[in-house]
């Protein structure tokens, strides 16, 4: 399995704040089953000023580290990029970086405000090459009275990763309910950790795997864990990747 969604770097977001939490954590995901790893720190204006190079350097050391300890994961960059009016920008600059520097790039939207741009703001990434991928989606407040549009951003090129943990119910009702619905709805893509400890919120995914298997069938289950992530590393073009069950594209307007 490769997780595309996980805050392992120590000191740099909300995630571990020293080597030894990160350590436990990859042990913890190696334990799991799971391969290769993409960082993906918060970049968020205002809190989290991570930028690409600082995170391809934290990525280097924990790199060290990992070998230091004889642990065999990979370990890739990336960010959960909270949306800015200069995203577009900082992704040619690379200040954003995507996933394992490929055309795919993790989007995180507000949790309190409602959607009022985000229509354009993805037709923009899309037109420009990029496949967003929107973290976590099930656990948006706003989900609730907007679904559609969620509906409609995954039915034209926008990748949706769903959280293990919600799935499992460790989110609560609501979120689990949103997992559930879109992977009925066949719109999610990648099933991912978000692990950001190794207590609370530590690694998963074998277990989100398995209610995913359970809800969907194995070949999906496994679509979502292996088969669209490791397009990711491998930067594959999307109409080369499998999509979710019965999706069909539709191009998303810039409205």
């Amino acid at each position: 399995m490769i997780d595309i969604h996980c805050h392992l770097l120590p000191g740099i977001d909300d995630g571990p704040t020293d080597i030894q939490t990160s350590l436990r954590m990859a042990r913890a995901l190696i334990e799991d089953g799971v391969e290769a790893v993409i960082c993906t720190p918060h970049i968020l204006p205002g809190l989290w000023h991570n930028t690409g190079p600082l995170i391809r350097s934290a990525v280097s050391r924990l790199r060290s580290h990992l070998a230091n300890e004889g642990l065999q994961l990979e370990l890739f960059s990336g960010a959960d990029a909270h949306i800015a009016v200069d995203f577009a920008v900082k992704l040619q600059t690379r200040d954003i970086p995507t996933l394992a520097d490929s055309r795919y790039v993790l989007v995180e939207l507000p949790q309190h405000m409602g959607p009022v741009l985000i229509k354009q703001f993805f037709f923009q990434l899309l037109t420009a090459g990029y496949v967003p991928i929107l973290s976590h989606p099930e656990r948006l407040p706003w989900i609730v009275e907007q679904y559609a549009i969620i509906e409609s951003l995954a039915r034209s090129g926008v990748w949706l990763q769903i959280t293990s943990g919600s799935l499992l119910g460790d989110f609560g009702r609501t979120a689990q309910y949103w997992c559930e619905r879109m992977l009925n709805d066949g719109l999610a893509h990648v099933l991912a950790t978000d692990a950001h400890d190794a207590e609370r919120r530590r690694p998963n995914l074998s277990k989100g795997r398995e209610a995913a298997a359970k809800r969907i069938g194995e070949r999906e289950a496994e679509n979502l864990v292996s088969i669209r992530p490791r397009a990711i590393l491998h930067n594959e073009a999307p109409e080369n990747v499998p999509s979710p069950m019965g999706q069909s594209d539709v191009p998303l307007q810039n409205a």
